[in-house]
């Protein structure tokens, strides 16, 4: 087996393609939704105005994983039928968090990008097994890890058999507290110019804050990212998670709108 040294890895895709989405290259992604699943309601609601604005992939959480045990934790099966009525409804793929080895064969039954949270990227048990399956998989950065830990985390899903690895930089925890997180604009930069591996930003966990979502985005775009995954939610105020982060309907009508003047600007175009 061969030995990787600093930033060095193994074989990988340029390019994940999700059906007929692609990740990487000139195509630029957009994923966003509601942080968690609420409703019937709330979810098509969401994905109608994601689909209307041009977005390829709704986001939506059915399993969340709470700091605390007392707080919501997502709907489970009755939210994935919902993500799956909503592509059905919309055309839109799915991204959605799979959090336990035994729930791979359920999750990849209804979603089209398996999400593994910060919490769990170094959880090599469940990225073993994600190797066994073709499903691309998005792997979020986890909160203290550097960028060579991320990468090998990368390649445990890779050397196992599943090349469709998508990076996701969600911001790392450091002695800043006046931002939810430090949202890593150099590992975009470093990543893309090294080994060029799909990587998405998502400056909503990396910032916490609704109002530093739309410029961080296109900050990240212009550091290099394929594509930006943000929290958007039909009523914000009324979130059981993260409405503080999530951006109204009207928020990210407006930011599609921005980042396909910064997409051009960097050679990328939104794929609408």
């Amino acid at each position: 087996m061969k030995m990787l040294t600093e930033l060095d890895v193994s074989d990988h895709k340029e390019v994940v393609e999700v059906g007929d989405v692609k990740i990487g290259g000139e195509d630029l992604a957009i994923m966003a939704g509601p942080c968690a699943v609420e409703s019937r309601e709330q979810l098509l609601t969401a994905a109608d105005h994601v689909a209307k604005e041009g977005g390829q992939i709704l986001r939506g959480g059915a399993f969340k994983p709470r700091t605390s045990p007392y707080s919501f934790q997502g709907l489970g099966e009755e939210g994935l039928e919902y993500l799956a009525e909503a592509r059905e409804r919309t055309g839109l793929k799915i991204v959605t968090e799979l959090l336990y080895s035994d729930d791979i064969e359920l999750v990849n039954s209804y979603t089209d990008i398996l999400q593994i949270g910060s919490r769990n990227m170094q959880n090599y048990g469940l990225l073993k097994k994600l190797g066994e399956v073709d499903t691309p998989v998005m792997l979020k950065r986890g909160y203290a890890a550097t960028i060579k830990e991320w990468l090998m985390a990368a390649e445990y899903v890779i050397s196992h058999g599943n090349d469709n690895v998508i990076l996701c930089e969600r911001g790392i925890r450091t002695f800043e507290t006046a931002t939810r997180n430090t949202l890593d604009l150099n590992g975009i930069a470093l990543i893309k110019d090294k080994l060029n591996i799909p990587v998405i930003i998502d400056p909503s966990h990396g910032t916490g804050q609704r109002n530093l979502v739309s410029p961080m985005a296109k900050a990240g775009i212009s550091a290099g990212a394929d594509g930006i995954m943000v929290e958007m939610h039909p009523n914000p105020e009324e979130a059981l998670c993260d409405g503080q982060q999530s951006l109204t309907l009207d928020d990210f009508s407006q930011l599609v709108d921005e980042l396909n003047r910064v997409a051009q600007a960097v050679d990328k175009r939104l794929a609408v």
